[in-house]
């Protein structure tokens, strides 16, 4: 017969307790053993001297964690269940696991408030630091397996609970999932962690009358809690920690999908991204965890993160060395201290939140997968790396020897010299001073690339200038209000903290703005129903260009102003690079238009296209990205694809029409209607086209339409038929009515062609009759006497030497000569290369028109409306001045007189002196 331990009394025991690091521990547990070890089993001395892993790990065991001991001593048989080679030779795979785990619990898991889980995971456990302990599992094996015990505990109480709660209070119609955040998320827990979750349900709703889905998930999610929470003799499941999740403790345990969506977009903090940087779905709906991780891929990964990024990770690591560490332990702390395991995972986490949107490779996390990324992208210094590499595995093995002991959480190297040694000896260093020079050099080294990557700059506060405005106390109120929010909105410290950067650049926008006061409002406004204060905030630090944009789109157009307040989500959608760099051409428009789901019913789709492509021509405009001939043809493209959209979509494709005045010449300027003629015989196809383009919504309308031109004005039909035009044209026509056929150009219909060529015979005639100069001179006249204003200084359309008196010299030179074109600029150059103008004149001509209607463009988008002169408020004046790009006055007075009387001298040479 074999002898056991108590039959050879002490002395086997001796030996092997004597060779060990801890004697008493490893006695007590052998001797335990001894007197509870199964008569038919293979006997112990057996089994601790031909252990698979060798006797040396066994003991080694036994010396270094008592809870592992503790767990042989109550149940013998998991010494025998480890004596097994397939046990604890090789890793174990998930589904390894889960197979052991029925095994062990039969049907019901949750029997004895779920001991068989809690046995089979001590089990585990204990095999996990074994493997540790032998030296047989590298470190991303021992996590990756510590992280998937947590994970099939945390499946089987959700699985079970969700299943009891569904039958007892019946199925909401939403999805539930559980997402792990910190080392669980990472896959790379350690003997002793909390684990971080978060609990998410897809849908708000009403199960009963008496039960909402917020109450149901909720019960659910406090029973999960309390599960784990419960002690029992087979030992604890795992410390769950929900302290991450949005409002940490004053917060609901589980909230909707949009609720978190709100929440993270407008008071997502620094530490809140980098810890969702580790989220991971481990239980409930996998599409649902996606869908979370998709939607906040955003805030996780800014595209532009806030310059003062790193230092905000600076502070919130003092803040943990103050406040949680401790100054004294600060050597000592291997995961929180000064080079720890902390500060690893801060570089790589700055560095991933910094690059990560630019490349998905480094969306990683794990820690030691996220630093290859890293090393990969050369984001990080390959030396670095190595370092980082190394320091972190070896102190998650410090971190791993400290909690292997009790499974207790605790990062802190002891002090006591025979606890250091045996702490020392267990990582097989020689002394307790070796292993404390190693762990110094390790963490000096992390230390130092912490200091390196994450800055620790501060910026001191900056005064709070308010000159600019004409009332301070309201400004003031303005800029509070961006901080702080109305009173009842609860502001995040860090969107203020975000704010306090932005202020003086966004004050020094505002002091080059031509309203400081009414900006800042229109801004106030805009961010109150943008929502997303925080984000938009990091975005306006981040990319001052937009910070720039957004001054002077408000400063310049307050039509632009309300549509983004009202629509603040074009904002995105306008400024993405491809719709600024270009302008879009007619048949970009009609095939975005044609895509539009809408009817003839419903036209708001059209009308919110309308406004959008309007909002995108004036950033380019407020911008300099295009100038006044670019963004004239763009409104011009613009509104001549609504029109053929329009006609399309009523039907009206039998009717011909033909554009005339600015539109003609593709040069319309905001708020401009389009002047047209129908050429045909379906009057109620272009009434009702007239009507339905002018009708008005929340969306605005599409474009009016001016008939005005046609045959007989208002007294006219609104249709006629190519004849009845040649016929009216040829007899009764006002000499300004062919004058206006100058312009005229082809839109849509089956007889443009004919048209033009009808237009064109009699303006020809017309530009040959011998008073021609005294027809044009004399309509000049009738349009100041009927449409100017009282003051022919402000009036700069109609008033002497105006847009009107360019327009009318660039005509008559066009009909005496044949110059058949409808674009103003096209016909000057035209002009000049057929002598009828000089080099200068021409250059003289296009610099003073030009500059008059920018000063009408200028003046029209700031509601987009028809205006023809400037006010007469001095102070109006001053405002028009600075959005036309003039700092002094003075000098924009000259510029506007010279332009005028450049064109009064040069239409009194060219046409009353010429043409005579």
């Amino acid at each position: 017969m074999m002898l056991r331990p108590m039959d050879r009394g002490d002395r086997w025991i001796r030996e092997k307790a004597v060779a060990s690091l801890d004697p008493v521990q490893v006695e007590t547990t052998l001797v335990q053993l001894g007197e509870k070890w199964p008569a038919n089993a293979v006997p112990l001395v057996d089994v601790v001297e031909q252990f698979p892993l060798g006797e040396t790990a066994l003991v080694h065991l036994l010396a270094v964690s008592s809870i592992c001991a503790a767990r042989l001593r109550r149940n013998p048989e998991t010494l025998l269940w480890l004596h097994q080679p397939e046990v604890c030779l090789a890793a174990r795979g998930y589904a390894e696991m889960l197979n052991e785990l029925r095994s062990v619990s039969g049907d019901s898991i949750s029997a004895e408030k779920f001991g068989a889980l809690r046995f089979w995971k001590g089990r585990e456990m204990t095999r996990v630091a074994l493997r540790e302990l032998a030296n047989v599992a590298p470190l991303e094996e021992t996590t990756a397996e510590l992280s998937q015990v947590a994970e099939i505990c945390i499946r089987r109480v959700f699985e079970h609970w969700n299943a009891e709660f569904r039958q007892r209070h019946g199925s909401p119609d939403a999805e539930f999932a559980i997402l792990a955040l910190g080392k669980l998320g990472g896959g790379e827990l350690n003997h002793s962690s909390d684990v971080d979750l978060l609990f998410l349900y897809s849908d708000e709703g009403q199960l009963s009358p008496h039960l909402s889905y917020h109450e149901f998930f909720n019960r659910l999610a406090k029973k999960i809690l309390e599960t784990f929470s419960i002690p029992h003799p087979e030992g604890s499941l795992f410390r769950v920690d929900l302290r991450l999740r949005p409002e940490g403790s004053a917060g609901p345990l589980a909230r909707s999908l949009e609720s978190m969506e709100n929440y993270y977009a407008g008071f997502g903090e620094t530490w809140e991204r980098l810890a969702l940087i580790k989220a991971r779905g481990i239980g409930g709906s996998r599409e649902l965890a996606y869908e979370f991780l998709r939607q906040h891929q955003p805030f996780i990964y800014p595209k532009s993160p806030t310059p003062d990024l790193l230092d905000e990770i600076a502070n919130i690591k003092r803040r943990i060395e103050r406040d949680v560490v401790g100054h004294d332990e600060l050597e000592r702390d291997v995961k929180l201290g000064r080079g720890g395991i902390r500060e690893i995972e801060f570089v790589v986490q700055a560095l991933q939140l910094i690059h990560g949107a630019r490349h998905a490779f480094l969306q990683e996390a794990s820690t030691l997968k996220a630093l290859r990324g890293l090393r990969q992208l050369d984001l990080l210094p390959g030396d670095e790396v190595l370092t980082l590499d190394k320091a972190y595995r070896f102190l998650r093995r410090v971190e791993h020897r400290l909690q292997i002991e009790a499974e207790q959480q605790t990062h802190t190297v002891p002090r006591e010299p025979e606890a250091l040694r045996r702490l020392a000896l267990s990582l097989r260093f020689s002394s307790g001073e070796r292993f404390t020079l190693a762990l110094q050099e390790k963490m000096r080294s992390v230390r130092s690339i912490f200091e390196r990557v994450i800055s620790k700059t501060h910026e001191e506060p900056v005064k709070i200038d308010l000159g600019i405005f004409r009332d301070q106390k309201r400004a003031a109120k303005g800029l509070a209000d961006l901080a702080q929010g109305p009173a009842s909105f609860h502001i995040a410290p860090r969107t203020r903290q975000i704010f306090r950067k932005l202020r003086p650049v966004l004050l020094e926008w505002l002091a080059k703005a031509a309203d400081p006061d009414a900006t800042l409002n229109q801004l106030v406004r805009f961010v109150e129903a943008y929502g997303l204060r925080s984000l938009l905030f990091e975005l306006l630090v981040t990319n001052p260009r937009l910070l720039e944009l957004l001054v002077k789109i408000f400063d310049a157009s307050r039509f632009a102003s309300e549509l983004l307040i009202r629509r603040p989500h074009l904002l995105e959608e306008i400024t993405r690079r491809e719709q600024l760099d270009r302008p879009i051409a007619l048949e970009e428009h009609l095939r975005r238009l044609a895509s539009l789901d809408l009817s003839q019913v419903d036209l708001d789709p059209v009308r919110a296209y309308r406004q959008t492509q309007l909002l995108r021509i004036l950033l380019r405009d407020v911008l300099g990205l295009a100038n006044l001939s670019e963004s004239q043809a763009d409104l011009s493209s613009l509104a001549e694809a609504c029109l053929i959209f329009m006609t399309k979509l009523l039907g009206s494709e039998q009717l011909t029409i033909i554009a005339l005045g600015k539109f003609g010449g593709r040069e319309i300027s905001y708020g401009a209607d389009l002047d047209i003629l129908f050429v045909g015989e379906d009057i109620r196809s272009a009434q009702n086209l007239v009507v339905t383009m002018a009708q008005p919504s929340a969306e605005g309308n599409i474009w009016a339409l001016d008939a005005r031109l046609r045959p007989e004005g208002e007294k006219g039909p609104l249709v006629c038929s190519l004849e009845a035009y040649q016929s009216y044209y040829a007899g009764r026509a006002q000499p300004w009515e062919l004058q206006a056929l100058t312009r005229a150009r082809a839109v849509t219909g089956p007889l443009q062609s004919e048209f033009i060529e009808m237009a064109k015979r009699v303006w020809r005639d017309a530009g040959q009759h011998v008073d021609l100069r005294f027809r044009i001179d004399d309509m000049l006249k009738r349009i100041r006497r009927e449409r100017g204003s009282r003051s022919d200084f402000l009036d700069f359309k109609t008033g002497i030497g105006g847009i009107i008196e360019g327009e009318f010299l660039v005509q008559a030179l066009q009909m005496r000569e044949s110059i058949w074109e409808p674009t103003w600029k096209r016909a000057v150059d035209r002009l000049c290369e057929s002598g009828r103008l000089t080099d200068s004149e021409t250059a003289n001509l296009k610099d003073a028109y030009s500059f008059l209607r920018r000063c009408e463009s200028v003046l029209r988008r700031y509601d987009n409306k028809t205006v023809s002169a400037f006010s007469s408020d001095a102070d109006e004046q001053r405002k028009a001045a600075i959005r036309l790009g003039y700092e002094e006055f003075d000098v924009f007075r000259e510029r506007y007189l010279d332009a005028r009387q450049t064109i009064n001298a040069l239409y009194d040479g060219l046409v009353r002196d010429a043409l005579d």
